[in-house]
């Protein structure tokens, strides 16, 4: 049997003694069993959002879910060094390589070869509402660490959670940032997605929720994440080109380099972190398999690859037959039968799309424009105005124009680099000495009408009147959990928060 940690508690594939020294326990929640097993028929998807909700059952079953995981991902092998202490060149060496195949994409892309990995702004559109369940709780494995703020071995990782959280500023906050993207393009219905899609953001919630536990994992989790992968380059990239937003993930390639950002400061900590005393070749391990978390799930790669046009059609179009199949008179009729006919019978669809194709309502290969079909969608007469979100009529477009698809509209690189420098803009300006706080936030705008009678004034006032800094670092810590730090009280949470750790 290996020797325990200092103040870590023992691997978790053994029951943790109650009361372990180093153990962090959830306020308000039962200490896990580490001896428990997840209900063998609950989804995935189930787990992720009693987790995201702090269901009182999810914690214990999270940790027993990350147990099988860990245990599923071991076979998959990992690409870390040797020896943990040899991370530095590891990361130098990876984040060269990177460099290397992106500049050579880029050259690729200028010798006329089409995007390598979003074909269609509909293709894009459907990866950003894929990945919505991991990027809504991005950050999240960090939550535990948090209740170590006192220890300054953690304060690598604490700063790396306050700065996914965007140090507190909205247009920093990296699922806010998300949020708006999904709601912008009417993507945001991700609750429907299969339980692939919620594999990895249940990983992060049970972590976050389980750190005392987990602490290993943790740190090895961090360590993947953190690295700079070349998709993330080529997203931003050919995002910008359809013209989406890509300061979600623009905002990553800064945020997580190699020389000062979170990639650097996720080796530091795995030296830190790593007991003096103990078995440190069973921490090392532990560190490799939080490390294999990464690669469970729908990755971004399976799910670029996983989209066909298509089939996507076919499923809204599925969709729509079972709210639209008596919406119809009898006198519209396709292929001689009528529309309520055809949308009676769902497994119909492809055949329908066919027959308005052959009787030229749709002109494939054409601007949608000059389908009569799309007109009736969009247009000045448009009689099914409505019936199709923003995201349905991208795919309809799409598919319409298929045949002949016309390049994507262009915009300027420059704009990347314009999205960088608005990072630069957000400061947070000081205010005069109060209570407990050295500084309020009231100078801090966030535009969610912190008012003197509003929560974000109560907040403030309720942390300056509290007797100790230890009381006032947790009760804003429960304000920046996964769920609750992207809202303005939230918000103002993780600006307090930063505020007193450097005080």
């Amino acid at each position: 049997m290996s020797t325990a940690y200092l103040d870590f508690p023992s691997t978790p594939s053994r029951p943790a003694a109650s009361g372990t020294a180093g153990t962090v326990p959830m306020p308000g929640v039962a200490a896990a069993n580490s001896g428990a097993s997840l209900p063998a028929a609950m989804p995935v998807r189930d787990l992720y959002v009693a987790l995201r909700d702090r269901h009182e059952q999810a914690r214990s079953d999270g940790a027993a879910w990350l147990r099988q995981q860990i245990e599923a991902a071991r076979p998959l092998g990992d690409n870390l060094p040797d020896d943990i202490a040899d991370l530095d060149d590891w990361i130098v060496q990876h984040t060269e390589q990177v460099g290397v195949d992106y500049r050579a994409y880029l050259a690729e892309r200028k010798a006329g070869a089409p995007r390598r990995y979003f074909p269609t702004r509909s293709h894009a559109l459907h990866f950003l509402k894929a990945v919505g369940p991991t990027k809504l709780v991005d950050g999240a494995w960090l939550y535990g660490i948090l209740a170590h703020w006192r220890d300054p071995r953690f304060l690598g990782l604490i700063r790396t959670y306050l700065e996914e959280l965007g140090d507190g500023v909205p247009a920093k906050n990296h699922v806010a940032l998300f949020q708006k993207l999904l709601k912008t393009h009417s993507i945001d219905d991700w609750q429907g997605l299969d339980d692939s899609h919620f594999v990895q953001g249940a990983i992060q919630l049970a972590l976050a929720h389980n750190a005392a536990e987990f602490l290993p994992e943790v740190i090895g989790f961090n360590l993947g994440y953190e690295q700079l992968p070349l998709h993330l380059l080529i997203c931003g990239y050919e995002l910008n080109e359809l013209g989406i937003d890509p300061m979600y993930f623009t905002l990553h390639v800064t945020i997580d380099n190699a020389d000062c950002g979170h990639a650097r400061k996720a080796a530091q900590s795995v030296a830190e972190l790593m007991p003096q005393l103990g078995d440190r070749a069973d921490f090392a391990r532990r560190i490799r398999d939080g490390y294999r978390l990464n690669d469970l799930g729908a990755s971004t790669l399976s799910v670029i690859d996983g989209f066909d046009l298509d089939d996507e059609l076919i499923a809204i179009m599925i969709s729509k037959s079972q709210y639209g199949q008596n919406m119809h008179s009898d006198f519209c009729r396709v292929g001689g039968r009528s529309i309520n006919d055809w949308l009676s019978t769902p497994s119909d669809m492809p055949a329908m799309l066919a027959a308005l194709v052959k009787a030229g309502w749709i002109e494939r290969g054409q601007p949608a424009e000059q389908s009569r079909f799309w007109r009736l969608i969009q247009g000045p007469n448009a009689t099914m105005f409505g019936v199709f979100s923003d995201y349905e009529q991208q795919v309809l477009r799409d598919w319409i124009e298929s045949d002949q698809v016309a390049p994507a509209r262009m915009v300027s690189h420059r704009s990347q680099l314009r999205a960088l420098d608005q990072l630069a803009e957000h400061k947070e300006r000081p205010a005069a000495p109060r209570g407990i706080l050295r500084n309020t936030v009231n100078g801090v705008g966030n535009g969610a009408g912190d008012g003197p009678a509003g929560e974000l004034h109560l907040l403030e006032q309720q942390i300056a009147e509290m007797p100790s800094k230890d009381e006032a670092m947790e009760a804003l810590r429960l304000l920046m959990a996964p769920h609750l730090h992207a809202n303005p009280v939230g918000l103002m949470a993780t600006r307090l928060f930063g505020r007193l750790l450097a005080v």
